[in-house]
């Protein structure tokens, strides 16, 4: 006689129902039937199973052994039709991810939908890079998935995991600092006189070149405060002052905008952590984990191509 999951089922509804008929009745068989399959795993592994009692049947010792491995194995059947069945269907749902507003994550949305395009057809990105929100309050009060935010520290609610540097450059139109060479590194003091289009002081980067600025001594020179990437890159265009941004969303404007240049700026240099940000305590879909690791596929494609100005933490 071999041991199969009927007859480890069977055992396990006797148990639980502590009664050969009313288990009958739940399984949907002859109670002649269920009582000869117990009598074959008594048999089979040598020892008495089940014991009647004025309760009803309860196990032994041996039957209480055979039931937690019973449970253990019926359980792991169960999980592996679960993910058999799952295997044939492509991944469906709804996934959220934020994009800090002015970092390289906004470059690489485009990369993330075409990948999840190819791979998972059948899930819904929503990318959202507004100035409006706090990334990581949408994270931590489970209206995002995940997001890719400033900052490496840590933040209550969230799991934050460093995923790469970011230098910043200035950009501007080519005559604004006519004094040195484009493809020379400008120092921070060189700002002193040039009008400067920021965020507003409540972003993150807004914070970091105030604090860079201050280091070089150096009074930032504000004309206007811009939160909207296109209203920022044709007002640099049209003259009305520079603005710093990453590396690679500097790059992406220089080749967007005619007469405008991309400078290095040094002493100091200015960079920004860009971390992958979700929650600690929300655990992500299926459709999240898959996003999550065509995000992080995507990264690690970015790191390895080596883009000027980021490089690995």
């Amino acid at each position: 006689m071999s041991v199969d999951f009927r007859k480890l089922k069977s055992f396990v509804k006797v148990v639980d129902a502590g009664s050969v008929s009313r288990a009958a009745g739940l399984l949907r068989t002859a109670q002649p039937a269920l009582s000869q399959q117990i009598a074959a795993l008594e048999s089979h592994f040598k020892h008495k199973l089940l014991l009647r009692s004025n309760h009803g049947i309860v196990p032994t010792e041996a039957g209480l052994i055979l039931y937690r491995h019973a449970q253990l194995l019926l359980k792991q059947i169960e999980q592996a039709q679960i993910d058999i069945d799952q295997s044939t269907k492509a991944l469906a749902g709804r996934v959220s991810i934020g994009l800090a507003t002015y970092s390289a994550s906004s470059t690489l949305s485009l990369p993330i939908l075409k990948e999840m395009s190819t791979l998972h057809p059948q899930i819904i990105v929503h990318i959202n890079d507004s100035f409006g929100h706090v990334l990581s309050e949408l994270i931590m009060t489970g209206k995002m998935d995940m997001a890719m935010i400033y900052g490496s520290g840590p933040i209550k609610g969230v799991k934050l995991q460093p995923l790469f540097r970011e230098e910043l450059y200035l950009v501007s139109r080519a005559e604004t600092v006519a004094d040195k060479p484009a493809n020379e590194p400008l120092p921070l003091s060189a700002l002193a006189d040039v009008k400067l289009l920021l965020p507003s002081q409540g972003h993150f980067l807004r914070r970091l070149i105030d604090q860079s600025l201050a280091r070089a001594r150096v009074t930032p020179n504000v004309a206007s405060e811009i939160e909207s990437v296109s209203a920022l890159g044709a007002a640099v265009t049209e003259g009305l002052g520079s603005t710093i941004l990453p590396a690679s969303v500097a790059a992406a404007s220089a080749s967007s905008f005619a007469g405008v240049e991309v400078r290095r700026l040094v002493r100091p240099a200015i960079e920004a952590t860009v971390s992958l940000c979700v929650s600690d305590h929300l655990p992500l879909s299926e459709p999240a984990l898959a996003t999550r690791s065509v995000l992080l596929t995507v990264v690690e494609r970015l790191m390895r191509s080596h883009p000027q100005g980021i490089r690995a933490v």
